[in-house]
């Protein structure tokens, strides 16, 4: 847990170096080696790992748009989702997806960046593996600015009622965007959220590793048990922007020194102290981190660029009549319907 911990950490900060590069010194979005928006979670790097270090390969994780630190914990290749946040060919997906489109079927990980997106497919994995008779889980992360979208509600309420194997994880990091939680929901404990689809609720108040691991356990061991749904909350901090080049002008500077001061992975190596862990064997797991971060981060640089017309490739196409020679065909079940398309 700590070294995927202090992986994440290194990762982002590095990501934040390269990200800014070629964007200054007016801040320009589209330029740099890594174009778009990019949305950071240090500080929230116990909450991916307390539940994702009771998964297995084919449980399904579903993440927001703040995703590095439950991807890095579920086990997605790490130089394959750096070269797709970099936008090259070897990505996970070809470089055309970005860091909010992660996608990786090996271990069962996508992201979306699509407010609470994530929930309806965590659902629909959870009711597969019931349908199937396997004991495999789904676990769906979304913020505390999400949990008023109707996408989490509706899949609360057919996990429920189908009694699926799913965990519902909300990081609590304060703000929805640049709002603060208490002007947009309530009520404040998202796990409450549960006792309107009778199913089981927890919060976690600190972004305590250990806690959050034994949280996890039931949950994720709920879920398993065929004993249904779980809403988990985990309160995090968050310590940067909501994106890259947020100006953060809504967020007073106490906000964002109590962030800063409490760090979750601190706070693990300080109990892996106490259970007889030295600082030679965290400084050990430190350098590991440090250098698979920088093995991914250049071998994902050195890889080429997509093709212009591989914009063509993976793609959903429905062209006008006119555009291709063949005329389209149209089933007889349509026909008896009306339909005409």
């Amino acid at each position: 847990m700590y070294e995927d911990m202090v992986t994440a950490r290194l990762y982002e900060e590095r990501l934040q170096e390269e990200y800014m590069e070629g964007k200054r010194p007016g801040f320009d979005i589209s330029a740099g080696e890594v174009p778009g928006e990019l949305h950071l979670a240090a500080g929230q790097e116990a909450a991916a790992v307390g539940v994702c270090h009771h998964l297995r390969d084919d449980d399904t994780v579903t993440a927001p748009h703040r995703p590095h630190h439950v991807a890095i914990a579920k086990g997605v290749d790490l130089k394959r989702m750096t070269a797709e946040i970099f936008g090259r060919e070897t990505g996970l997906c070809h470089g055309k997806g970005g860091h909010m489109h992660l996608f990786d079927p090996d271990v069962n990980f996508a992201c979306s960046g699509i407010i609470a997106q994530g929930c309806p497919p965590a659902v629909g994995a959870g009711m597969a593996a019931k349908k199937r008779n396997t004991d495999s889980v789904a676990v769906a992360y979304l913020g505390e600015g999400a949990i008023d979208q109707g996408g989490f509600l509706e899949s609360l309420n057919m996990a429920s009622v189908h009694d699926l194997p799913v965990v519902f994880v909300i990081e609590d990091n304060d703000w929805a965007i640049s709002m603060p939680k208490e002007r947009v929901t309530s009520p404040q404990d998202g796990s409450a959220r549960a006792d309107g689809f009778d199913m089981h609720g927890v919060r976690v108040d600190s972004d305590d590793a250990r806690a959050v691991y034994e949280a996890g356990a039931e949950a994720v061991g709920r879920a398993r048990d065929g004993n249904g749904p779980t809403v988990l909350e985990v309160q995090v901090h968050r310590r940067m922007g909501h994106f890259m080049g947020d100006p953060e002008t809504y967020r007073p500077e106490e906000d964002q020194e109590r962030a800063a001061e409490r760090d979750s992975i601190e706070r693990l190596a300080a109990d892996m102290r106490e259970f007889g862990i030295d600082d030679e064997e965290l400084e050990e797991i430190r350098d590991r981190a440090a250098e698979r971060v920088d093995e991914a981060v250049t071998w994902a640089k050195q890889q080429p660029l997509p093709e212009p017309e591989a914009a063509h490739d993976h793609v959903f196409t429905n062209p006008p009549s006119g555009v291709t020679d063949e005329e389209p065909e149209f089933s007889d079940a349509g026909a008896a319907a009306g339909g005409d398309d």
